[in-house]
């Protein structure tokens, strides 16, 4: 069995897609618009053969990641070196992008840094 996707409702679907396409090299899809719904997504996929889906639709809320709370909580981006997540997590940080925790060896080996993307959802970047 595969994973096929994850799925995240964002609030500025092209802004996104832009993101996750400029620093995290993902390919996307063509835009699919469901006029009777008004959901909108973009297939992003990544040279490891994962993918996200981004998705929106009318009246979407602001993330609230302030809440400690079950479900999702964070994607992991395996960069392949110490070097690669130091140098993209300072790229991240210079457009703004909020670093919660600075790069570090965790209590379980990986090497990591935690941040947000534009919209406030958690992203880890390990080695």
């Amino acid at each position: 069995m595969q994973l096929a996707h994850i799925a995240l409702n964002v609030q500025d679907l092209e802004g996104m897609k832009d993101f996750y396409v400029q620093h995290f090299d993902a390919s996307a899809s063509a835009k699919y618009h469901n006029p009777k719904t008004g959901l909108q997504t973009y297939f992003l996929s990544f040279s490891g053969g994962a993918q996200l889906e981004l998705m929106t639709r009318p009246g979407l809320l602001p993330c609230q990641q302030d809440t400690l709370s079950a479900g999702y909580n964070h994607i992991a981006f395996a960069l392949g070196s110490r070097e690669r997540v130091d140098a993209l997590a300072q790229e991240l940080a210079q457009v703004g992008c909020p670093i919660l925790s600075s790069p570090r060896v965790t209590g379980d080996g990986y090497y990591e840094v935690s941040l947000q993307d534009p919209e406030g959802n958690l992203l880890e970047l390990v080695a």
